[in-house]
């Protein structure tokens, strides 16, 4: 079982992401207030996990939730998310239900992580899902896989 350890989002797009530690989920729309929510798109939320993110620091990065632009930072020891198949669904916390449209995505520009270090792990193993279901997230909250998928 996995859990959320970052709830992030940037009200302005090119704007860093900023952990908020709370959140609302709305259904077919994405993290209210986040600039990137978007209704009847497949990429309504992002999500990166923890080992991701540890790969880039042991790079010399110096990054954690939110400096992807990822919505949800996911502490990914159980299973890692960019292994999760296109469809893949998960619950969230009590009520939430997203279910994975993409992994990774094309940058159109170099980021600064990408300058600072070299590479980038967002393009390759960043996850993008739908929302089917909304509700509140938080730092803490549970993510498990539908084994229904």
């Amino acid at each position: 079982m996995a859990k959320i350890v970052g709830v992030c989002l940037s009200e302005k797009v090119g704007e860093k992401k900023h952990d908020i530690g709370t959140g609302i989920l709305k259904e077919d729309y994405g993290l209210t207030g986040d600039a990137h929510a978007q209704a009847g798109w497949h990429r309504q939320l992002s999500m990166l996990g923890t080992s991701s993110i540890d790969k880039m620091k042991r790079l010399g990065a110096d990054v954690g939730a939110g400096s992807f632009a990822e919505n949800l930072t996911v502490e990914d020891d159980d299973f890692k998310l960019f292994d999760l198949p296109v469809g893949t669904r998960m619950h969230i916390g009590r009520d939430i239900l997203v279910e994975v449209t993409q992994i990774g995505k094309e940058c159109h520009d170099r980021c600064a992580i990408f300058k600072q270090v070299g590479t980038c792990v967002m393009p390759v193993e960043g996850i993008f899902v739908r929302i089917l279901k909304g509700g509140i997230v938080k730092t803490g909250d549970t993510v498990i896989i539908d084994k229904e998928t």
